[in-house]
């Protein structure tokens, strides 16, 4: 087991433990984004108002722009050989980078809780056992796969995205047989709120893989072209979510009342009975099973990023000489992590979920803050060079807590909440945008345009072109 257990968890990668091609990133993704929560995230453009065609465009131009961003958080992963939250560090302070981490954690066990319920649903169908006891197997194997990690996610993310492909046509081809596409095109009449809705929905799709996509992409070999791991991340997800979210715009238009609130059923009665049936609940619960891996190993990265930014450089799993996390730490902190998020799922599974949804959608408020100061450090200001010890050094070149990085980001969640739109709170500039929510936009630029403002002429924390990542020198001089 100690052979197959993945050794590593927020220390660097060294070089010769990395493998692979950047192609790997394609099916990863592919197949992370080919499942039943992509496809209710599609219905919602329609639910809400937009017709079947401007619902599809809206929805490819947010796969777009925020598949770009997420995926240049991707090809941060070979160059660092770190997964993505610890980054975070050189922006925010070893300390404070625990603020947008807390958040981060709060995120995973939401989404671990309601994928879940629905996987549940498909695992309790098909062992008999029914949705409670579903949704606890389910999170006992999810637990286990992110235990064992790296190879296995990605072992995963291969068959999922080949098993998902194959059902995703056969029931793209069932549904066009029981609806007219010419017809349910025909509708073309453009509503600016709606047409936002659903490019809003599917770029917030995108944008919340940011905090993990380089824990993916970390194993890659130092010299893998950045272009090929933006590139391959970017096709892999792009195509997966809008293959997923167009299927389940024209299943909302098609059929709004047999697929709103009964989408697990729709897609499996849509497809057949029988051995198809269950076939379909398996393809259900394999490709939330990605996800939701995906989730807890992220999880377990952050938690450990926020411990040991407070135990200094000796910390297990930290930089600079430190230990690494023993395999009973690492199944300790997933388990903490499946724990809560279990709890969560089996509370809300009846009622819950619905508010809850809305909730982790306005977590996201917290996170395109995050992304846009990351990148804009990363890419512009660093010119992708970090000084890989200091980042576990509260005293070294990024010191303890970055005042400067923290303000910025509280200004850029502030600046979103005129523009936010969720069922507990909607700011007061939604209303004369018809009811479109362009948070994102706005948490993105803001945060993007302060953050290079402000901390372009900090000399101090950059890093000099002839250092390489890993082996420069703790000092807090430029």
């Amino acid at each position: 087991m100690a052979g197959v257990v993945e050794r590593r968890s927020i220390d660097v990668v060294p070089d010769d433990e990395r493998h692979g091609s950047a192609v790997s990133q394609f099916t990863l993704w592919l197949g992370a984004n080919l499942q039943i929560t992509a496809v209710v995230t599609g219905a919602l453009a329609v639910v809400f108002g937009a017709n079947a065609f401007w619902a599809l465009i809206g929805l490819l131009l947010g796969n777009l722009a925020g598949g770009a961003v997420m995926a240049l958080h991707s090809a941060q992963g070979p160059r660092l050989g770190l997964p993505q939250m610890i980054t975070s560090r050189a922006q925010f302070g070893v300390r404070g980078a625990v603020v947008p981490l807390a958040l981060v954690i709060v995120m995973y066990i939401g989404f671990f809780a309601s994928g879940s319920v629905l996987a549940g649903q498909a695992v309790g169908e098909l062992t008999h056992l029914g949705g409670t006891a579903g949704i606890v197997l389910f999170a006992a194997v999810t637990a286990l796969a992110a235990t064992v990690g790296y190879r296995l996610v990605h072992l995963l993310g291969k068959v999922a995205g080949l098993v998902c492909a194959l059902a995703f046509v056969y029931l793209g081809v069932r549904l066009l047989q029981r609806a007219d596409l010419a017809a349910l095109l025909h509708d073309r009449g453009f509503g600016a709120p709606v047409f936002l809705l659903a490019v809003s929905l599917s770029a917030s799709w995108q944008l919340a893989f940011g905090p993990y996509v380089a824990d993916y992409s970390r194993y890659l070999p130092r010299h893998t072209s950045t272009r090929a791991t933006f590139w391959w991340t970017f096709a892999g997800s792009v195509l997966g979510a809008q293959w997923s979210m167009a299927f389940g715009a024209l299943a909302a238009a098609a059929a709004p009342g047999a697929f709103v609130g009964h989408e697990v059923g729709y897609v499996v009665g849509l497809g057949g009975s029988g051995l198809i049936a269950s076939f379909l609940y398996l393809v259900i619960a394999l490709g939330k099973l990605t996800i939701n891996i995906l989730n807890t190993y992220g999880g377990f990265m952050s938690l450990v990023t926020s411990v040991t930014g407070f135990r200094g450089p000796g910390a297990p799993g930290a930089e600079g000489g430190g230990r690494s996390l023993s395999p009973r730490g690492r199944a300790a902190y997933i388990a903490g992590i499946m724990v809560a998020g279990t709890a969560v799922a089996l509370l809300g599974k009846d009622s819950f979920l619905a508010s809850f949804k809305d909730f982790l959608l306005f977590l996201l408020t917290f996170f395109t803050p995050w992304s846009a100061i990351n990148l804009v450090d990363y890419y512009l200001l660093s010119k992708e060079r970090y000084d890989v010890p200091a980042l576990s050094d509260p005293a070294g070149r990024y010191g303890a807590w970055n005042v400067r990085a923290l303000t910025v980001y509280a200004v850029g969640v502030l600046a979103q909440l005129p523009f936010l739109a969720t069922a507990f709170y909607t700011g007061p500039l939604v209303a004369p945008l018809g009811g479109a929510d362009v948070s994102w936009l706005v948490g993105l630029a803001v945060p993007a345009a302060l953050y290079w403002l402000t901390a372009r002429r900090d000399t101090a924390r950059l890093v000099e072109p002839a250092v390489r990542e890993g082996r420069a020198p703790t000092g807090s001089g430029g």
